[in-house]
């Protein structure tokens, strides 16, 4: 039995790997029933969880260091494009992903003026004052949202979101801009990000943002985001066509 339970757990090599029933019997060389039943048992002991895209490693399994491989699977993934987006744009760039109702950030990229971005490597904002945040919130239900802020909602500034109702409400206008989210001035004062979620099968694994004068006209740098963000959604899911949107009309929301 054991036996058969590697074989199977062998087959997820990442985080995002997503497996049917079918290919599982077929890889393992397992009886289709045998292998449902081995599946089932592992879902249920949430070693692995089961979505409409297939099976996937569970809570149990990346509880033993996936979340870690996983940060170092979307590192390696984007390093390339964040690269790439800060060098063209001359601004900051951020990769995070969320946890709980907080961003944890990955990565950093800027040269010099990175100094002035009061944001670090593994530090932690607000998410619903951060474009990063706002962006990967969209694509979650209003139920997982209303359990996120159970409390009263932590402002930053002035311009902070400091009500459910206008999180919500926000977030709306997120999915009607196709996931572009925006802050200006609600996590850092004078400071603005322009940020896109990094969507996989079961949902937000990630965002990128740009970062810069809050006083400037940063969804003119929202075709790049768009173009980074795509790229590394094809290398690490295969599904960029889905981020080919109409460009000018996003911004123009």
């Amino acid at each position: 039995m054991m036996e058969r339970v590697t074989l199977i757990m062998d087959l997820f090599e990442r985080p995002q790997t997503h497996l049917t029933l079918e290919v599982v019997s077929r890889r393992t060389q397992l009886p289709r029933s045998t292998t449902h039943r081995i599946l089932d048992q592992l879902v249920r002991l949430d070693w692995l969880h089961h979505t409409v895209a297939g099976y996937a490693l569970g809570p149990r399994a990346l509880g033993l260091g996936g979340r870690e491989i996983g940060h170092s699977t979307l590192r390696a993934a984007a390093a390339p494009q964040l690269l790439d987006l800060a060098v063209r744009t001359k601004m900051v760039v951020h990769l995070a992903v969320l946890d709980g109702p907080e961003i944890y950030y990955l990565d950093k990229i800027g040269g010099r003026a990175a100094v002035d971005i009061p944001s670090r490597v593994g530090g932690r904002a607000v998410a619903h004052c951060t474009g990063l945040g706002k962006a990967m919130l969209a694509w979650l239900s209003p139920e997982e949202i209303d359990a996120r802020y159970q409390q009263s909602m932590e402002c930053r500034t002035s311009h902070s979101i400091g009500r459910l109702d206008l999180l919500h409400r926000e977030l709306s206008t997120v999915r009607r801009r196709n996931g572009l989210a925006i802050d200006r001035g609600e996590c850092f004062p004078d400071l603005g990000c322009v940020g896109l979620a990094l969507r996989g099968p079961d949902g937000p694994v990630g965002a990128i943002s740009v970062v810069g004068d809050g006083r400037a006209p940063l969804e003119l740098v929202a075709p790049l985001v768009v173009n980074a963000v795509r790229a590394v959604s094809e290398e690490l899911f295969g599904c960029g066509e889905s981020y080919r949107r109409d460009v000018t009309e996003t911004v123009a929301l």
